[in-house]
């Protein structure tokens, strides 16, 4: 089977491509070499080049022309290609929707209009975010509410934790399912969400299989440590190597699933030979919520360096305030149960970051960027 990777340059592709094509795949990557990804002069990509079976066209999804030649004779595509940074996206908005959005409409166009093309299969790589707060227990009469974004007055109050909508009560935080609402808070988010109801309904009108993956915090070895706008343990280990202190927004209990990335190129390739397509949506996390203090003294740990964290109650406007994924449909479905723990992964994630240059810290800038556009307190 030839399968066309979007984004197959990045992060993750760069851990799915390997495995696709020992699995027997041709392999096809479209792929823009974004600066802020990959560094003004892109390093480390001769592999793009190199691989057998690996062809790579440099270029937009964005692009309808290029798209089309990207898609002529594949027979899957897993879409990877996407703007991330959740603070980034809030003062960036048109750039996040043409890269995002436009990208997966054309993505959408080329499918509906080339009818002779061989797609039997899409695959999205969505993310946690489109669910906003997520799913919590209301302890007064266990209902399950996903309460709205937290406002900036909340924030600004120091009001952290969600609460009811409806009551007012403190709530309990529980494993997000597939089924639960969609709010996103942030643009990020909503450009993902607007890409999963394009794919869903082109494919479905089109009888095209589909499967949309939605991401917990992934990390691992081979992620950038140049973009200070999504990655934190990339930010916090750049600052580890350089012997500074890890700022710790809001009160350092925010928590989030974070999920090693072999788990998730697990995840697409079970997608991508199930016998018959997942036609829905799966999440993929490993299940579990750590707060952002622990693991910034877990991953200082891993490096062998005590733990020089500070709280700064600083906040950004969009971010989220706990999830952790349900992933009972990762095992059902595509019969995968996460492998990777969070130390196990940190530990491998710092011995490779040990073996990367030492890269510029910049945090402080990216941080700049959001006070001067009022996004962050």
């Amino acid at each position: 089977m030839t399968i066309l990777v979007t984004g197959g340059a990045g992060f993750i592709g760069s851990h799915l491509v390997p495995r696709l094509l020992d699995a027997g795949h041709a392999v096809r990557i479209l792929d823009t070499l974004s600066p802020q990804i990959h560094g003004q002069i892109p390093e480390g990509l001769d592999w793009l080049r190199e691989t057998p079976g690996l062809e790579f066209i440099r270029g937009s999804v964005a692009d309808r022309e290029t798209l089309e030649k990207a898609v002529d004779g594949v027979e899957a595509i897993v879409h990877l290609a996407s703007e991330t940074g959740t603070g980034q996206s809030m003062y960036e908005i048109s750039r996040y929707c043409h890269e995002n959005v436009q990208g997966t409409a054309e993505l959408c166009q080329v499918l509906a209009a080339s009818k002779g093309h061989g797609v039997k299969r899409v695959l999205l790589s969505s993310s946690r975010s489109v669910y906003g707060e997520g799913a919590y227990l209301r302890p007064s009469d266990q209902a399950r509410v996903t309460p709205s974004a937290r406002t900036a007055a909340a924030l600004r109050a120091r009001q952290w934790e969600p609460v009811c909508p409806e009551t007012g009560e403190a709530l309990e935080l529980v494993p997000t399912r597939e089924d639960d609402r969609t709010a996103p808070s942030s643009i990020y988010a909503a450009t993902k969400l607007m890409q999963e109801d394009l794919l869903r309904i082109t494919c479905d009108s089109m009888g095209i299989g589909y499967g949309i993956l939605r991401l917990q915090n992934v990390y691992g070895e081979g992620q950038s440590l140049k973009n200070p706008y999504t990655g934190i343990l990339s930010i916090f280990s750049t600052k580890i190597r350089r012997g500074l202190e890890l700022p710790i927004y809001e009160d350092g209990l925010e928590s989030r699933d974070f999920v090693h990335v072999s788990d998730v190129v697990a995840a697409f390739a079970k997608a991508l030979a199930t016998p018959e397509p997942v036609n829905g949506i799966v999440n993929v996390g490993y299940g579990q919520a750590t707060s952002v203090l622990d693991v910034a003294a877990s991953l200082s740990r891993a490096f062998g360096a005590e733990p020089n964290t500070r709280i700064t109650g600083e906040y950004r406007l969009g971010d989220i305030r706990h999830n952790a994924a349900d992933v009972t449909r990762l095992q059902t479905l595509l019969g995968h149960t996460p492998e990777v723990n969070l130390d196990t992964g940190l530990s491998r994630f710092a011995a490779w970051v040990g073996t990367q240059a030492l890269p510029e810290d910049q945090l402080e800038k990216a941080k700049a960027e959001l006070v001067q556009k009022g996004l962050m307190g």
